[in-house]
């Protein structure tokens, strides 16, 4: 497989994708079908990956992958979970999202997080593999570093001593939610060649 055909129009998710797969052309859905876009109504994140993969499969006729990602935060019931995106509005606003999660966290010492991605593969049949990766880490009280997008500035991960924001792509991507999915996906392609 040399191409891949991404069902996300997010630059910051296809972004990470181009640094995990450095070989392989990274083609966003957006480059084959006009104003690709699936509602997300599923109450998981294996729900709602597999509603874009499905989506984008029959659309392009070709494999797809799609994937949907979000924060859970332990004292907060695991929100925003599937709403990480649209916390604060449909906005899509990174910032509103960030100040809801830290107003409704408030003092609360447990600030136990982790960052999900599950991975849905469709093919043209409508075959559907997931993949699920995690990352824990702990909500900080206040924003620190510029790199990254969504909930970055937000996240310590304590093996590293920083927030996703303050690591480079690079460093971020060897340890991401992200990685670890691809990582089972590129061990399940590599079993079937």
């Amino acid at each position: 497989m040399k191409d891949i055909v991404i069902a996300s129009n997010n630059k910051g998710k296809l972004n990470d994708f181009k640094v995990i797969f450095p070989d392989l052309n990274i083609i966003p859905i957006s480059d084959l079908v006009e104003d690709f876009d699936v509602d997300e109504t599923g109450t998981t994140f294996e729900a709602n990956a597999k509603l874009k993969s499905l989506a984008g499969a029959k659309a392009v006729k070709k494999t797809v992958i799609a994937d949907d990602s979000g924060l859970e935060v332990t004292a907060l019931n695991n929100e925003p979970g599937v709403y990480s995106a649209r916390y604060a509005g449909n906005d899509k606003d990174d910032n509103a999202n960030i100040e809801k999660v830290l107003d409704k966290l408030g003092n609360e010492t447990n600030r136990d997080a982790r960052f999900v991605c599950v991975i849905s593969m469709t093919t043209p049949e409508g075959e559907t593999k997931q993949f699920r990766g995690e990352l824990n880490g702990e909500i900080t009280l206040d924003k620190i570093g510029e790199e990254g997008f969504g909930y970055d500035p937000i996240f310590y991960v304590s093996e590293k001593n920083k927030t996703l924001a303050q690591m480079s792509a690079e460093d971020k991507n060897e340890i991401s939610h992200r990685k670890k999915a691809i990582a089972q996906l590129q061990s399940y392609l590599e079993g079937e060649n």
